[in-house]
């Protein structure tokens, strides 16, 4: 498989990976962002998916044994890691090469096969995978560049899952305090201000396939102080992007808003969307 080091165009803007350092006009208003920074975070902090999670998918039949899974944007290896037990053959792709040496680490003693390569630069043969899955990575893609790709790939019938999980900060006031402080040293993070949507399917996608299914629902994730700051230090805002000196800042000031706000464990609402696209 191909390193990822690329130039990935979307229609007119232009997303550029140099060193693993991407920059999206679409996202964060252009700064740059590389994900490669939080790796250890993102390992500690981001695998954080209750159990239902994990059955919704599986009721869907998708993910199972008998199945060749590809996950793409797969970090540290969460999603391949959570279910290799549901029995299924993974593969998993990401852009940095600092997430996929991550998860190969966590993955010891697991037959999942982990490649450092940019969704659009895939090449895979035909009909390689019963189903793809996108987890909390599908709005990064170009996706007028790997649609045809993906359907490709995929057997006859099958399926892309695509699926998100975030936190909702205007019902959730540790949620919502704590994007406050995200933003005082980020203003130009978008990642803020969500609310429950259904996946947002790009209109290339028609041609080549159609919507099998769709839901979203929330839950609690639990956590701790520690925890909880650990998994806001791990988004694109701060340790994806921010100088080491003021990640510290953010750090202590987010540690002393907790200590004020939140007891020492508590809940925050989330939602999950899923959208499940099926090969015409």
């Amino acid at each position: 498989m191909k390193q990822a080091s690329v130039v990935l165009h979307r229609q007119s803007d232009i997303k550029k990976v140099e060193f693993l350092r991407i920059i999206d006009p679409n996202i964060d208003n252009g700064r740059a962002f590389d994900w490669g920074r939080t790796s250890d975070d993102y390992a500690k902090y981001r695998d954080i998916y209750p159990e239902e999670f994990y059955k919704k998918i599986i009721d869907r039949n998708l993910c199972i044994e008998g199945q060749k899974v590809l996950d793409l944007g797969t970090g540290t290896g969460v999603l391949p890691r959570n279910m290799y037990r549901f029995g299924a053959k993974w593969t998993g792709i990401d852009i940095s090469v600092n997430q996929i040496e991550k998860a190969r680490e966590l993955s010891a003693g697991k037959d999942i096969d982990y490649y450092a390569v940019a969704a659009e630069e895939l090449d895979f043969e035909d009909n390689s995978f019963d189903v793809i899955t996108a987890c909390q990575s599908f709005f990064y893609f170009d996706h007028e560049r790997i649609v045809h790709n993906l359907h490709r790939m995929l057997k006859p019938g099958g399926r892309i899952l695509v699926l998100y999980m975030g936190w909702l900060p205007f019902e959730d006031k540790i949620a919502c305090e704590s994007e406050r402080l995200v933003l005082k040293y980020n203003p130009k993070w978008s990642g803020a201000g969500g609310t429950r949507s259904p996946i947002d399917i790009h209109a290339c996608y028609r041609d080549y396939f159609e919507l099998a299914y769709s839901e979203e629902y929330d839950l609690y994730v639990h956590f701790t102080r520690e925890s909880w700051n650990g998994r806001m230090k791990a988004c694109r805002g701060i340790g994806a992007s921010l100088p080491e000196e003021e990640i510290i800042k953010w750090e202590r000031e987010h540690m002393e808003m907790l200590e004020r706000i939140a007891t020492q464990e508590f809940d925050v609402l989330h939602y999950v969307a899923m959208a499940e696209l099926q090969k015409r």
